[in-house]
Formats: C-alpha cells, sequence, structure tokens
C-alpha cells in the first residue's frame, strides 16, 4: 500500500495575524503583571476613597506638566497617604498605558531584537 501525502491546507485556511493595538497589548500586559510600586511618572491619578464616603481625586499628570518635581510629589502624596491612613478605605491609582507603552517598548524591542 502507497503511503498518502499529507493533504496541504486548502487557501481559505490559511493563517491570520490578529492585530492588538498597541494601548490594548499594553492593558493586558498590566492587567496580567503584580503592581506593588509605579513610578509617578506613569500615574495619570489617584483616587483616594475615604471611609466616610468622600472620595479625593489627585491628578498626578496636572501636577507634573505644572512643573512640580517628581520625587517631591511622590513624597508629598506617601506623607498624605500616611496621615490619612485610618480614615482610608482604598487608594485606586490609574496608570497612564500610553506612558507605559512609550517608556517600555524601547527597551522590549532592543531587549527582544536577536530573538
Amino acid at each position: 500500500m502507497a503511503q498518502q501525502k499529507p493533504k496541504r491546507p486548502s487557501a481559505k485556511s490559511k493563517r491570520h495575524k490578529l492585530t492588538i493595538s498597541s494601548t490594548d497589548k499594553w492593558k493586558q500586559i498590566l492587567a496580567e503583571v503584580e503592581k506593588l510600586e509605579a513610578p509617578v511618572s506613569v500615574i495619570q491619578a489617584i483616587e483616594v476613597n475615604l471611609v466616610d464616603g468622600t472620595i479625593v481625586e489627585i491628578d498626578v499628570e496636572q501636577l507634573l506638566s505644572e512643573g512640580m518635581n517628581e520625587h517631591d510629589l511622590e513624597q508629598e502624596i506617601n506623607e498624605k497617604l500616611h496621615e490619612l491612613d485610618s480614615i482610608i478605605e482604598n487608594v485606586d491609582f490609574f496608570i497612564n498605558i500610553d506612558h507605559v507603552a512609550k517608556t517600555v517598548q524601547p527597551i522590549t524591542d532592543k531587549l527582544l531584537k536577536n530573538l
């Protein structure tokens, strides 16, 4: 009995590459990474939820764009959060995904270019 050659996939079953936008790709990456700390430079805003239901919003991007020093801002935020710790229910950090991508992508490209 002669062996049959494997059938080639038909033209209709060609593989298609799924293109994901850069922002979507970085959202997915950030969702999968445990984040214990983030540099102030990538934080868009901070929302502090107090036990009485009050929400305090800190627009980090605006403060930095107005010329506040990253180190000073980080120190000030940490001090305030420490002072208010007993009345804080939780704190939400909103990350500027575009800034993360612009910062990390060139480094990633450089590391992976020879693979």
